[in-house]
């Protein structure tokens, strides 16, 4: 089996292959020309997954790719069933079927994600103050929440994979651990702070211009 680290950098190579290929209405993004900035923060998250997560969704990613697949593409659709309805209509019958089993295991992941998020955005507010708003029920036009977010993501996953990250997330709360978390704090330590308290801190004077 690959090492962590190559595999984490197999999964952001494979990633912004398919990233960079995404369409947008208004043209590429910012993101879409910044490789260093997006392969740093998908690190972040792949640092927090398990093993088995990392090596089953780089599965997923290369099935993808053999077979013409774009993941992150197929996200971001996912993700206007909320944000624009009426245009996801007329792509849903492009996006490859969810199985009930998935759709199962993404009901259960998604809401304990989203508590885990409000956890440390009450924790550390000012770090956290221009990121996505947290609920569905935010969502709009111009704005996509952190949960609609998450579920467009994992309805990208393979069933295989989501019952990795099911089994890795039930090992977490068993040990009292916030997957959120270790995300920010691997965030904050990517953009130079030494904990993501120092990185608040900064953020709290920057905001009353200190």
């Amino acid at each position: 089996m690959k090492e962590r680290a190559q595999l984490i950098d197999d999964l952001c190579d494979l990633e912004w292959k398919m990233f960079v290929q995404v369409n947008n209405n208004g043209g590429k993004a910012s993101c879409q020309n910044d490789e260093m900035f997006f392969k740093k923060m998908r690190m972040c998250q792949y640092d927090a997954w398990s093993t088995d997560m990392l090596v089953s969704y780089l599965a997923d990613l290369l099935n993808a790719d053999a077979s013409g697949r774009n993941l992150p593409m197929e996200k971001y659709a996912w993700m206007m069933e909320s944000t624009h309805p009426a245009e996801f209509e007329g792509i849903r019958a492009s996006l490859p079927p969810v199985p009930a089993e998935s759709l199962a295991i993404i009901a259960e992941l998604v809401p304990i994600q989203v508590e885990w998020e409000a956890e440390v955005d009450k924790a550390y507010p000012y770090m956290r103050a221009g990121g996505r708003p947290l609920r569905k029920s935010q969502d709009s036009e111009w704005a996509t929440s952190f949960e609609t977010y998450m579920e467009g993501e994992l309805k990208t996953f393979s069933t295989t994979t989501l019952q990795a990250y099911k089994e890795h997330v039930q090992a977490m709360q068993k040990e009292g651990l916030n997957f959120a978390l270790i995300v920010a704090e691997n965030t904050a330590k990517a953009y130079g702070f030494a904990s993501l308290a120092e990185a608040d801190e900064h953020a709290r004077r920057r905001s009353q211009g200190a």
